[in-house]
């Protein structure tokens, strides 16, 4: 189906994610037609004149406006006030702190939004289901943005796995670590609500269920405290998990976020596993391109991610390419297409209508029920740690109890 319509993209969040992918992503979007007006909420006017000053030229409306606000002064409900003006068709997209995102996915959905929304969907089981259930009434579409699932070098495991090529999983182990300036300095304020697992650790936990479709059946975890007290943190240093899924198949999850500022990248992640008829091993920080320059010093270069090219058809500008650009957008789309395909519809066909699309889409996207696997291990996790890395199962719903 061709996609006519324009978009309109609120934006709840101003931080890093919004400021590196997101904003790009969407500016992009609008300039290739098919997003129309931006806007963008966040708790601090000081954060919209940082994101006027980092795109000059690109025009949003800022919630709260810095013309009529002081620069220091909270505005934690300034997303009420920017649904409130937020005209349909319309997305939105929450890049908040990983434990304010319920509160904003539901809002969004009560006021008829879909929503696009960075992983992890939220920290709760029982926040899942309410945004499932909701999203189900109201026919929304809520996607989590799990961009490791653009990613060709995961895409290739899912497909040679589910073709037979690796057998039966027996085990695997994933890394994916990042440099103290993330709890430090992009995350100073709220680092001690999540954790390395929480925030990146949970990509792998989704990519082990995206490839094979299992799900977990129990796990033991471990975190330490070392570094980050230190420095006026009380954050994790490191998070590690051994997750047990229904196949008895175990991954084995290592993340950090305190690696030393003079690595060659923000993140060092990888992924191995091993079937019973073959093997995977990938280091997604090292895809064989590096810099060497005065200005960058020594840098793995990763092409796949999020990068910067000269545009073919806008001189002097850029294209943004990258599997994180192409998990956002994938989300955007299936928003434009759900407004196309129930444009003139009275109410009763409409719902009728998206409910249908949602659930033909169910399979190969992280809705609600699929998301719900990372927010379902990220709180066995704090649960494990919690009670002296005692194990930790799932009932049918997912819930985490103490074995």
């Amino acid at each position: 189906m061709q996609c006519e319509q324009k978009l309109n993209v609120l934006l709840i969040g101003g931080g890093m994610i919004s400021e590196e992918v997101v904003l790009p992503t969407v500016f992009q979007e609008q300039r290739e037609g098919r997003v129309g007006s931006v806007a963008v909420a966040t708790r601090r006017s000081s954060t919209i004149r940082h994101l006027r000053e980092v795109f000059p030229g690109k025009q949003f409306t800022g919630h709260p406006d810095p013309s009529s606000s002081g620069d220091d002064v909270s505005h934690p409900d300034a997303f009420k006030a920017a649904l409130a003006a937020l005209a349909p068709p319309a997305a939105v997209i929450v890049a908040t702190p990983d434990h304010l995102h319920t509160p904003m996915i539901l809002a969004a959905v009560e006021a008829g939004f879909d929503v696009v929304v960075e992983k992890p969907l939220c920290l709760k089981v029982a926040d899942a289901w309410r945004i499932s259930e909701l999203a189900e009434q109201k026919g929304a579409y809520v996607y989590t943005d799990y961009h490791k699932r653009h990613d060709r070098a995961v895409r290739a495991l899912r497909y040679r796995y589910r073709q037979g090529w690796l057998g039966q999983m027996l085990h695997g182990h994933a890394w994916i670590e990042e440099r103290r300036e993330i709890p430090l300095e992009q995350f100073r304020l709220w680092a001690h609500e999540s954790s390395p697992f929480e925030y990146v650790g949970v990509h792998y936990v989704d990519v082990y269920y995206f490839v094979t479709g299992l799900k977990p059946k129990r796990l033991v975890a471990f975190g330490q405290k070392k570094f980050l007290p230190q420095h006026g943190s009380d954050a994790f240093d490191s998070v590690q998990a051994t997750i047990e899924w229904e196949d008895d198949s175990v991954l084995f999850v290592q993340t950090s976020w305190v690696n030393s500022q003079r690595n060659s990248t923000l993140t060092n992640q990888g992924l191995q596993v091993l079937g019973t008829q073959g093997e995977y091993w990938a280091d997604h920080k090292a895809r064989g391109l590096h810099f060497v320059s005065e200005r960058g010093g020594y840098e793995d270069f990763n092409p796949n991610f999020y990068k910067a090219y000269d545009s073919w058809d806008h001189a002097g500008q850029v294209d943004w390419v990258g599997y994180g650009y192409d998990s956002i957008v994938q989300g955007l789309n299936d928003i434009r297409m759900l407004h196309d395909a129930t444009q003139g519809l009275d109410e009763a066909s409409r719902l009728a209508r998206r409910r249908e699309v949602i659930a033909s889409l169910a399979e190969s996207r992280p809705l609600p029920r699929q998301a719900l696997i990372g927010t379902a291990v990220n709180e066995a996790v704090r649960l494990s740690i919690a009670n002296n890395s005692a194990y930790v199962t799932f009932d049918e719903c997912m819930y985490p109890r103490l074995q």
